[in-house]
């Protein structure tokens, strides 16, 4: 593969250990943009991220708070930013008028109110020329792993076979694998949905209620998913693949997940915006539930899970409560 410029929109964790996985194959030059000076500055005087430390990034990188020069004369554009930040960052791109390239999407989220999946925000807002050019990479993946160089595997998808192809063959690595599936619909529901489910399993493990009542949340979780997915149109088989079950163990496994660390404190105590505080980073399950539940109510799809998860949130339902009325409710042959 030749070398490319990569703008690069978004500096978190992710964002970084994906941009030094990119700047490292091939020595592609890898321009990051942030809206935080103070970061910028941290980067480029030590190539190591605060909340990777120990990891300095590889290859050539360069850090700017200037969109402009991230994305001028790019060849492809990677983002990392919020679910609900994607749509006025891709409105700042387009008053930049965007170089016609491939848009790689890495957020996991569903926009509220509109029930869009992230790749039709950015096709909304990007306009129909870039639809063939717009992809995704999700899947079961930690930062501190994958920059580490442990194995993973991951999907890369797009509206068009050779976007796909390309995203498969830019980010896999000897120890990073990309599996291509062409259900971005199903990539992106998975990817969002499971963290959900992620936060559903830190309240548990917060409670302390065993690995049993963990189990049965993710299999019932993934249930929930499959049926709000599969009325929306997506493949069943993606969510049973990496970008929904893989997804959901890993989310739903460990407190690496800011997910599942958010439903601990949630557990111990704290309200949504004191566990928010806290893991100092957005949440994106916090943010999905109330898209997955305006989606559900439209597709006539029940979602006990994820309703629990919302009264705790926002309704202020003490975790014990809740998962009492969880585990009250009628009882219904187990149909998958």
């Amino acid at each position: 593969m030749k070398k490319l410029k990569i703008g690069y929109l978004g500096m978190g964790a992710w964002g970084y250990c994906l941009a030094s996985l990119l700047a490292a194959k091939n020595g592609h030059e890898v321009v990051c943009w942030t809206t935080k000076p103070d970061l910028v500055e941290r980067l480029e005087k030590t190539r190591e991220h605060p909340l990777l430390p120990g990891f300095k990034s590889k290859g050539q990188m360069t850090f700017t708070t200037d969109m402009a020069l991230a994305i001028h004369d790019a060849d492809i554009i990677v983002e990392s930013v919020t679910s609900a930040g994607l749509r006025p960052v891709f409105e700042q791109v387009r008053s930049l008028k965007l170089p016609l390239c491939p848009i790689i999407i890495t957020s996991k989220g569903i926009e509220q109110d509109t029930g869009r999946i992230l790749p039709e925000v950015a096709t909304e807002v990007l306009g129909n020329d870039f639809h063939p050019l717009i992809g995704m990479l999700s899947g079961p993946s930690f930062a501190q792993d994958v920059i580490r160089g442990l194995p993973t595997s991951v999907v890369g998808t797009a509206y068009a076979m050779d976007t796909m192809q390309k995203i498969c063959d830019l980010f896999t690595t000897p120890t990073f694998r990309v599996y291509p599936n062409g259900d971005i619909l199903g990539v992106a529901f998975g990817g969002a949905l499971k963290n959900i489910i992620g936060i559903a399993c830190g309240i548990s493990e917060g409670l302390s209620l065993g690995l049993s009542s963990r189990a049965a949340l993710m299999t019932r979780g993934l249930h929930e998913i499959r049926k709000l997915a599969v009325a929306r149109g997506c493949r069943p088989d993606t969510i049973n693949g990496l970008a929904g079950m893989g997804d959901l163990c890993v989310t739903c496994s460990s407190p690496i997940s800011r997910n599942f660390r958010f439903g601990m404190l949630l557990a111990q105590g704290l309200s949504s915006e004191e566990a928010q505080k806290k893991i100092g980073m957005v949440v994106e399950g916090a943010y999905t539930c109330i898209s997955a539940l305006q989606i559900s109510e439209q597709c006539n799809v029940t979602m006990p899970i994820a309703e629990t998860v919302y009264n705790i949130i926002a309704n202020h339902i003490h975790p014990t409560e809740a998962v009492a009325a969880l585990m009250q409710r009628t009882i219904k042959e187990e149909h998958l």
